[in-house]
């Protein structure tokens, strides 16, 4: 089996040195370079031509932000993000996402054998994701928002569930700011680390009609607004009298991840009025296809992004092989594909 070919983008010596081993560890990775900075990584890049490249966003003469753009224009390649953990590196991570980092990591920082450990697999895995995916994918060619039109009625206890991964900043970019104010409540598990999460949301709510926002244990869903999964908490809906509420737990990983796709989907299915839509964007692995098969059993509405426009072809195609979405739609039509389904929904049950 031919082997990952990386390059390490990084202006700190020991960082460098500390990826490279993380990655390293790994029998199908090979770090065929190192590079201090982005003019240096050109070069390396020109010479090596890797699979992916991690990419540090803080440099010197060139910021990564600004070499990445470059990347995306001029040579689309993998490339995974590795951040401080900072206010600011978040905010930088986030905007990288969307214009086509693959994934992101925080940067290692921690004194504990346990702990490394369990970055050093996140760091693998990830770069692993990262040289199946296909970049440049995410069109940017997006919905006529005026062709998505309103959602005529919003029925008691429904709601929308989301769930994205590898390559969903960029879907869910194209895909929120174009939901109209009147829909019923939206709820997105979005695999991305947790002192990403706030970012994320923050910015999503900036470019979006609808409210967007981290959910937050025991409040109200209502509609009209999109509510996002913390990182590293899953996220379920309970009924509670005649409200419906966000439960959250940190409980064992589930289909490999918290939050997990899969278990605010089973929560929709026996929670949520039958008058609700279910939808996996692209990523890599299962996760959700369980739970998007419940709610289709259930007699809920589901559908999938097709592998033409996912970066990851993995959990969408497993929810089409086991039967759990109705159908496949392009990433540009399902803001309108949403809409369309809500506006389905008769007034009988």
């Amino acid at each position: 089996m031919k082997k990952i070919r990386a390059i390490v983008v990084d202006d700190s010596e020991l960082m460098r040195k500390i990826i490279t081993e993380m990655l390293s560890s790994d029998p199908d990775i090979e770090v065929v370079a190192t590079a201090e900075d982005p003019f240096d990584a050109r070069e390396k890049i020109k010479k090596h031509h890797p699979d992916v490249i991690t990419l540090d966003i803080e440099m010197p003469k060139m910021d990564g932000i600004t070499f990445l753009e470059k990347i995306m224009k001029l040579r689309p390649m993998p490339v995974v993000m590795v951040s401080t953990l900072t206010q600011s590196g978040a905010e930088a991570t986030i905007r990288a996402l969307e214009i086509g980092a693959v994934d992101a990591i925080g940067k290692p920082s921690a004194d504990n054998e346990e702990k490394l450990k369990r970055i050093r697999d996140e760091l693998v895995e990830k770069v692993k994701s990262a040289a199946s995916a296909k970049v440049g994918t995410v069109s940017s060619k997006k919905a006529d928002g005026a062709k998505v039109g309103v959602v005529n009625k919003v029925f008691p206890y429904s709601v929308v569930g989301i769930g994205s991964s590898t390559g969903g900043i960029e879907a869910l970019k194209q895909v929120l700011p174009l939901l109209p104010r009147k829909i019923p409540p939206v709820l997105i598990v979005q695999h991305l680390p947790e002192s990403f999460s706030k970012s994320f949301a923050d910015r999503m709510n900036s470019i979006s009609e609808v409210k967007v926002k981290l959910s937050e244990h025991d409040e109200m869903i209502q509609p009209g607004t999109v509510y996002i999964a913390p990182g590293d908490c899953h996220l379920e809906i309970k009924k509670q009298g005649n409200m419906m509420i966000c439960r959250h737990n940190t409980k064992d990983l589930v289909s490999g991840h918290r939050p997990s796709v899969d278990v605010l989907f089973h929560s929709i299915a026996e929670n949520a009025s039958i008058k609700s839509v279910g939808v996996i964007l692209t990523g890599m692995g299962r996760d959700g296809a369980e739970g998007l098969l419940k709610m289709r059993q259930t007699g809920m509405r589901t559908f999938s992004q097709n592998k033409g426009s996912c970066v990851v072809y993995g959990m969408p195609r497993v929810a089409v092989e086991i039967g759990a979405s109705e159908k496949e739609v392009s990433l540009e039509k399902i803001p309108l594909g949403i809409v369309n389904t809500l506006n389905s929904f008769g007034d009988k049950s």
